[in-house]
This record gives C-alpha cells, sequence and structure tokens, in this order.
C-alpha cells in the first residue's frame, strides 16, 4: 500500500470541512482532557458545518473508527470515555 493511501484519514482531518483540532489532542490519557480540547475547537472552528457537540463527537468517532484494531485496549478506554466527557461538557445526559 502506498503511503498516500495509508494516510487518507489524516488528509480528510486536515483539508476537508472537519473542524480544526489542537495539536496532539488525542494523545492525552485524560479523556476530561481530550473533550474540553474537542469542545473548544469546536467551538471556536470555521470549518465545521454541524454543531459544536456533534462536530467533537463526530471527529472523536473518526479516530477512534480509523484506529480500529490496532488501537490498545486502553487508548481506546480512553477515548470512549471522552465520548462520555464531551457529553457532560455541553450538558448533554451520559449514555447508559
Amino acid at each position: 500500500m502506498t503511503a498516500a493511501k495509508e494516510k487518507w484519514s489524516a488528509e480528510v482531518t486536515e483539508h476537508s470541512n472537519a473542524m480544526d483540532l489542537e495539536d496532539h489532542v488525542f494523545e492525552s490519557d485524560d479523556a476530561k482532557k481530550i473533550a474540553a480540547s474537542l469542545k473548544r475547537s469546536a467551538e471556536h472552528s470555521h470549518r465545521r458545518k454541524a454543531e459544536p457537540f456533534q462536530s467533537a463527537m463526530s471527529m472523536l468517532n473518526f479516530y477512534i473508527n480509523r484506529a480500529g484494531k490496532k488501537l490498545p485496549a486502553t487508548r481506546k478506554k480512553v477515548l470512549e470515555n471522552a465520548k462520555d466527557e464531551l457529553r457532560v461538557a455541553f450538558g448533554r445526559e451520559k449514555e447508559g
């Protein structure tokens, strides 16, 4: 597989109407920090099409889905917890 095909998701993130993200947002081990960063980005981005909550959640899901089976269980847990923290940050109810 060529390098270009392997990195298509990075290209989508940078050049689509996806919102602008802070650097290294998904590398934190703190779900609250990830959620807060996504919330800030969603509220300040001029490249998003949907409302801030939907844009932030979509970006988080996009990252999780692109990582797929290569995402270690510990990272996936942090990112899944970030979904709940994102809901709290936007005043939505947690799932479950």
